[in-house]
């Protein structure tokens, strides 16, 4: 074992018994480093991280290699969900040094934690067009002894860029509201009107680019925005990305028609998947939408809730093949069927509707497999309607399923994903109307809340593992946690959850933010060991804190009247008007805050029993009303009645149904 047997990430535990000599992130490494004067080898991945096993298996595990590896290098190991902030500096250095990033990330570092050579993964040897790691190794470890001076010089310049392209400021002529516009169009350049989803292979759900189509559709009235949502959202349903069985969404399709998928699944898909499905029925009232998420719903309340009320972050694409053989492994190998392992569970004639439903081939349908690794087998997609009913025989192929080895499961528990998949529940239990979403987000909001949150300090930890929660919240993690309350609110109307979102984002604002400037950093103040101290807005995979943060502040401000929530929001969207402008299809989520705030201020009041105002607030639930916050009065008056507000100014109460419904309108 090396030290990482000590630490209670699943992704460094995964390469504790490498010949590695690895070190976790940390004072102990860096003080080895200056000591010995080695540069540093930074490797970056998380545990159910495919090309991470992969480079495990062929240079971590390989002994020649981690001889190479621990003569010229101190070896450092980061799980990038543990530590989003050293992720995010030295993926900004691989990704424009090299014009792309991704896991596993592989950085050479100076002592001082400068980076001066990077990539992803690297094969053992020379292949794929790639450089092998063997040589890489021996090529910077020769470079360090003989030309140390040309790397660390090279290492400042690098610095001096990095701050450059992360520093922002203000713009001095504001944000116009035309950016809206424009992203939209670029959004329908890029549009797959055939298949749905944005660009060619592969390609990834990116919920935040729904997010904003869908509000411009409202603020616009722009039909073919709702197209492109909708389009996608059904195609992604259909096809194998999408697990058909048991619920639930993978990370990504590797071609473009959402049929074979990157085989991972991650919480924080399926939280902003479930709420993009909600929302489209919210719209179209088409049941199609409601299943979809309701198969996402169960399936994170089957697979990926902790016994006491948190989520898990993520399940492998990888799983055993055969039980007899457990160290094989294939990826997908838990999704993927031979027609044969069907018929052996299914009567004759349910399989016949079965395999015509899903595509199943006796010869396995996928046709482009250069790697053999699904032949003979079939991934699981609507390939044609049927009018049978298929409940009983997906029954009976999940159980089946789930008598195979399951992929690994990272059990820890992070903040900020939990946060989205709060809010997914607590949408799911407005508009679908099921307690039992109610009661899994308010399980999970006191599992953070009773494990990863300190009141006398007002602070969240970011990781709870094991029995342990550790690491200084960030900002996303205050952000998500912040927005997942407001949802909160807004399904239960404890006040409890307001006042709390408030405190936390008086926490949040003076933690992360820049006052000169505007806007926020994603790490607090005092870390020496961060060579930057980033504002990230970039909405990827997860969107960025700083649209989060802005979002839930605007939200709070319209709540409680608080100006110096909407104040600390309308400076971080000045402050990142020139990256919005720019580059707008990189911050689809920063834009729906931005469109958020050019709204007039709109709130709906309950006043009421809550059982007797029940049909005035299904009516408000039924509606997609983006940039509308509903809030409920302790009764007072009899009967029900419903205050419509804008800018603060309220009408006249309505006490039905579709008096409530005209003003809506």
């Amino acid at each position: 074992m090396n030290r990482l047997a000590q630490e209670k990430s699943p992704y460094l535990q995964q390469h504790a018994h490498n010949p590695v000599d690895w070190y976790p992130w940390g004072p102990e490494a860096f003080e080895k480093a200056r000591t010995e004067n080695k540069p540093i080898f930074l490797s970056i991945g998380y545990s159910t991280c495919h090309w991470c096993h992969v480079m495990e298996r062929e240079s971590f595990e390989n002994p020649a290699l981690a001889e190479i590896l621990n003569r010229n290098f101190i070896p450092i190991k980061v799980d990038r969900e543990e530590r989003p902030d050293v992720d995010r500096i030295y993926m900004l250095f691989v990704q424009a040094t090299t014009g792309s990033g991704g896991w596993p990330m592989s950085v050479f570092l100076t002592p001082e934690l400068k980076p001066f050579y990077g990539g992803t993964y690297f094969p053992p040897d020379n292949r794929y067009g790639r450089p092998g790691f063997g040589s890489i190794l021996e090529q910077l470890g020769q470079a360090w002894r003989t030309d140390r001076d040309k790397i660390e010089h090279s290492s400042i310049e690098v610095m001096n860029s990095l701050e450059q392209y992360s520093a922002i400021a203000p713009r001095p002529e504001g944000l116009d509201p035309g950016v809206l516009d424009s992203a939209f169009h670029t959004f329908r350049r890029s549009f797959d009107s055939r298949l749905g989803g944005f660009g060619g292979a592969p390609k990834f759900p990116r919920p935040s680019t729904l997010n904003f189509l869908l509000r411009y559709y409202v603020r616009a009235k722009n039909e073919e925005a709702l197209d492109m949502v909708l389009l996608t959202l059904r195609e992604m349903a259909r096809g194998g990305m999408n697990d058909q069985l048991g619920g639930g969404f993978h990370r990504y399709s590797v071609d473009d028609r959402w049929f074979v998928p990157h085989f991972e699944k991650m919480l924080y898909d399926q939280a902003q998947l479930a709420i993009s499905y909600l929302e489209a029925f919210q719209i179209t009232r088409d049941p199609l939408f409601a299943g979809v998420a309701r198969d996402i719903f169960e399936y994170v309340l089957r697979d990926l809730r902790h016994p006491e009320g948190g989520f898990y972050s993520a399940e492998d694409a990888d799983s055993v093949i055969d039980p007899a053989q457990p160290s094989v492994k294939g990826e997908g190998a838990f999704y993927i069927w031979t027609r044969q392992e069907l018929a052996a569970i299914l009567p004759p004639d349910a399989l016949e509707v079965f395999c015509r439903h899903y595509g199943v081939d006796a010869a396995g349908n996928v046709r482009d497999d250069p790697h053999g690794e699904f032949h003979g087998r079939n991934i699981l997609y609507q390939a044609r309607d049927v009018s049978e009913d298929l409940v009983e025989a997906r029954r009976v192929a999940l159980a089946e399923r789930g008598k195979r080895v399951r992929p690994h499961l990272d059990d820890k528990v992070l903040a900020a994903w939990n946060g989205l998949m709060i809010s997914a529940f607590a949408k799911g239990a407005q508009i679908l109307g099921e307690p039992r979403y109610a009661e899994a987000a308010l399980g999970a909001a006191g599992f953070i809340l009773r494990n990863m949150y300190d009141p006398a300090t007002v602070t969240l930890r970011r990781r709870f593992r094991d029995g342990e929660s550790a690491i200084p919240g960030f900002l996303d993690d205050y952000a998500f946690f912040i927005q997942a309350l407001l949802d909160l609110y807004e399904t239960t109307f404890e006040q409890y959850h307001l006042d709390l979102a408030a405190q936390l984002a008086e926490r949040m604002r003076e933690l992360f933010e820049d006052q000169e400037h505007g806007a926020f950093f994603s790490t607090a103040e005092g870390d020496s060991n961060l060579i930057l101290r980033m504002k990230e807005d970039y909405d990827g995979a997860e969107p960025s804190g700083n649209s989060i943060a802005v979002l839930a502040l605007l939200r709070l401000g319209r709540m409680t009247r608080g100006e110096e929530f909407r104040g600390s929001a309308e400076r971080a969207i000045a402050a990142f008007a020139q990256r919005i402008s720019t580059a707008s299809t990189g911050v689809p989520q920063m834009l729906v805050a931005f469109q958020y705030s050019l709204t007039p201020p709109r709130q709906v009041i309950i006043e009421g029993d809550p059982k007797a105002a029940a049909p005035l607030l299904e009516a408000v639930r039924q509606r997609f009303l983006p940039d509308t916050v509903v809030m409920m009065r302790e009764p007072g008056v009899s009967p029900p009645a419903a205050y419509v507000c804008e800018n603060f100014a309220c009408q006249l109460p309505v006490l039905t149904v579709p008096e409530l419904t005209g003003l809506l309108k």
